[in-house]
């Protein structure tokens, strides 16, 4: 219904005119201004709400410095402001008696029919005026289909974008019961209708001229515009690296989304401004076998995310568990698809971690399972970790420096640390002890279920096999405990770390040529260690139960040999040739690109012969031995009070590096190992944030594209460019019947 202007002989209309109309004022004294200045005698005897309701004073009765515009499709009233601009009030007054008394009537006619009318969208113009009594009307304000299309689409990619950034999960008690019959809306469902009552006028609009069983918006449509939100995020997060050109992946833990098991996909490379960023770009479903895993992961960097996987100069994976298996599988396959894409262990995780999870022996299961129960147990409460002091105080009496070492690593973040596995053979007895107090519990001072925590935990420490393959873990990888820890060092560390691979290959191969002995060193040692624990030795009860009817009698000795001794040492061997390839290698000796390595050498280096592999990611190949010498002559003969730049990061921020573009590609392309740690602060948040996505979001409110956007919710989100999107690929897209 068209609104009318209230004045005296003005007939202006919402339809005839681009005026804006503007509501009585609810405030008696200026209302009563109102109507005395319009000259109509019949609405002296209404009240201040009648008027507000349903009569309006077109924007021409009002002093042009009076009427300011508050947003592109909304004009408001200053404060006070009153009618003042009226036609002669003497040619009013001219008029015959019988046409004054008629018009006044027709006025309140149309008005009251007005009212009527307009009493469906009250409310939603009463919230639009809280705040100024006098704001315009949304009536005269006219869209075509297209813009009301439009402004419809970015109100509900707002709702979207904002659930993302704030957690919000999509569904609400319903989704949890899906047989329940309660009348929860959805939280999107639920927002929605909020906006629509707080003022939207294009949604309010939008659904107004639809249908009155259409839906809001179908589960469809939202599955289509989150897909869309999705992509929009992805593209601005990428929109650096394309430029750049090169890049490494990251595959982390699986994690549950959705009653499905995906697995988180980063992207790290080096920005505009030279510094290292790593992102979250999606969740690749982990369903199939490695063959399928490794051609979604490709459609999914290349086709979704925009990427030539011709660039990729490096790949990490941080699985554990059985799915490592799988996901080194896959790996392996994008190594020979793309051999530049150069396998490392990830800078995250410590490499003796990352060397035990990638073994699938079902005793270094048990440890790495049981060694993250223990970190989620003692995070719960600092009283359990008090609990645990007392019994290290306990087993080591008199020894003060055991126990302030003890107490100082049970701090940190001792389960995923270089030397874990000999902190856990150390801790064990008080492990132990401490899981027997809690799940006892005499004093009643904890709950149930941290009692029956700690009783699962206790029956993990208090088997022979758990005892067994720790102390065989902690001894091999006691070789390669150093050589992780300078991979995690400084830049100079990594260089050297590098040059001293060989020798811890061969010690680990002196190992394993030496078995016999060291396997009798380190059963002893285990024998002793279940002996003060009071542990039965004995073999695990699962290896008789395949082999019911064998009749064969093995000995706890010969079998832990066979089934964990020998396996591990062979698997850390043949991991370490791996992750550490010969292309690998030539990449770390790369380094000596870095002023303060090349210093530590006396400049000899031969970094032309290292860096062949990445000849053609050069800038101009034939002119790099020239400045390769001119860019070593500039550190060597600088001046003596200069510091030489120690990492890759402070030798690309140098201002004149730019005038060694090919020495600037190469740090550029090493940077993208996943090596080496993101050190920023504002770029290294990603995986912290995903972290507390899955331990704040239950499973089932989990959803991959709302993740992302909250992940990544200090990127810009564009709502013009997710709505110009969405109308591109989805062009028929509208509101579709409900379905009861």
């Amino acid at each position: 219904m068209p609104n009318l202007c209230s004045a005296l002989n003005c007939n202006r209309t919402s339809t005839t005119s681009v005026l804006a109309f503007f509501r009585f004022p609810r405030d008696p004294e200026r209302c009563k201004k109102w109507v005395e200045n319009c000259n109509r005698s019949d609405l002296k005897d209404k009240s201040p709400d009648h008027l507000n309701k349903y009569h309006r004073l077109c924007a021409r009765h009002f002093e042009p410095n009076l009427i300011f515009k508050s947003s592109p499709f909304r004009t408001v009233l200053k404060n006070n402001a009153i009618p003042t601009v009226f036609d002669d009030p003497c040619r009013k007054r001219s008029n015959k008696e019988t046409e004054n008394k008629e018009a006044p009537q027709a006025k309140k006619g149309k008005s009251e029919t007005q009212g009527e009318e307009d009493i469906s969208d009250t409310t939603t113009q009463n919230i639009n005026e809280s705040n100024n009594d006098d704001g315009a009307d949304s009536g005269p304000q006219t869209y075509d289909e297209e813009t009301l299309n439009k402004e419809y689409l970015k109100s509900l990619f707002d709702i979207i974008v904002m659930m993302g950034t704030q957690n919000i999960p999509l569904h609400g008690h319903s989704d949890k019961e899906p047989k329940s019959k309660s009348f929860t809306p959805s939280n999107f469902q639920a927002l929605l209708e909020y906006r629509i009552n707080a003022g939207d006028e294009f949604l309010r609009k939008k659904f107004e001229m639809s249908a009155i069983n259409l839906e809001y918006c179908s589960s469809t449509q939202l599955q289509q515009m989150l897909e869309v939100s999705e992509n929009c995020v992805r593209q601005e997060l990428l929109a650096e690296v394309k430029e750049g050109r090169f890049f490494s992946l990251v595959i982390d833990n699986l994690v549950e989304i959705a009653r499905e098991s995906h697995l988180p996909l980063f992207v790290r490379f080096v920005d505009k401004s030279n510094c290292l960023q790593e992102v979250l770009i999606g969740f690749l479903l982990f369903e199939g076998d490695a063959e399928a895993i490794t051609e979604r992961l490709i459609v999914e960097v290349t086709e979704k995310c925009g990427l030539d996987m011709q660039y990729c100069r490096g790949l990490a994976y941080l699985c554990s568990g059985v799915s490592a298996m799988k996901v080194k599988a896959v790996a392996a396959r994008i190594s020979v698809l793309h051999p530049l894409a150069v396998l490392t262990p990830c800078s995250n995780s410590s490499l003796n971690i990352c060397l035990a999870n990638s073994m699938n022996l079902t005793g270094v299961h048990l440890v790495m399972s049981t060694l993250k129960k223990l970190d989620a147990f003692f995070s719960k409460s600092p009283l359990l970790q008090n609990q645990l002091e007392n019994a290290i105080l306990i087993y080591y009496q008199g020894n003060d420096e055991k126990t302030n070492a003890l107490k100082e690593a049970c701090y940190s973040k001792w389960t995923e640390q270089h030397d874990t596995f000999e902190v856990a053979v150390d801790l064990l007895e008080s492990l132990l002890l401490c899981m027997d107090s809690v799940h006892d519990n005499e004093d009643h001072k904890w709950s149930n279920e941290v009692a029956h925590n700690a009783f699962v935990i206790s029956e993990a420490l208090a088997d022979f096999e758990f005892v067994m393959t720790l102390v065989v873990l902690k001894n091999t990888l006691s070789f390669s405990r150093a050589f992780g820890k300078n991979l995690q060092g400084q830049t100079n560390e990594v260089f050297f770390a590098s040059s001293s691979l060989t020798a811890v290959l061969h010690s680990l191969n002196e190992v394993y040529e030496n078995l016999e002995v060291y396997h009798e060193f380190w059963f002893e040692e285990a024998v002793n260690l279940a002996a003060a624990l009071e542990i039965p030795v004995k073999i695990p009860r699962l290896y008789f139960r395949k082999r019911p009817n064998s009749g064969e009698e093995i000995q706890p000795e010969t079998y832990y040999k066979e089934h964990v001794t020998i396996p591990v040492v062979t698997h850390v061997i043949k991991e370490l040739s791996e992750l550490f390839s010969e292309n690998h290698l030539k990449a770390l000796k790369s380094l000596t690109l870095v002023p303060a390595i090349m210093g530590q050498l006396k400049f000899n280096t031969a970094e032309e012969t290292t860096a062949d592999i990445y000849r053609n990611d050069l800038t101009n190949p034939d002119t790099f031995p020239a400045e390769l010498h001119c860019w070593k002559i500039k550190w060597k003969h600088g001046t003596k009070d200069v510091v030489l730049p120690s990492t890759i990061y402070e030798t690309l921020q140098l201002s004149d590096v730019k005038f060694f573009p090919n020495v600037c590609a190469l740090l550029k392309v090493l940077y993208n190992l996943p090596v080496f740690a993101v050190t920023n602060g504002q770029y290294s948040t990603a995986k912290q944030r995903l972290k507390a996505y899955l331990e704040d979001t239950p499973a089932h409110h989990r959803n991959k594209s709302l993740a992302l956007v909250n992940i990544n919710c200090g990127i810009r989100h564009d709502l013009d460019v997710m709505v110009e999107t969405f109308l591109k690929m989805y062009p028929d897209s509208e509101p579709t019947e409900k379905h009861d």
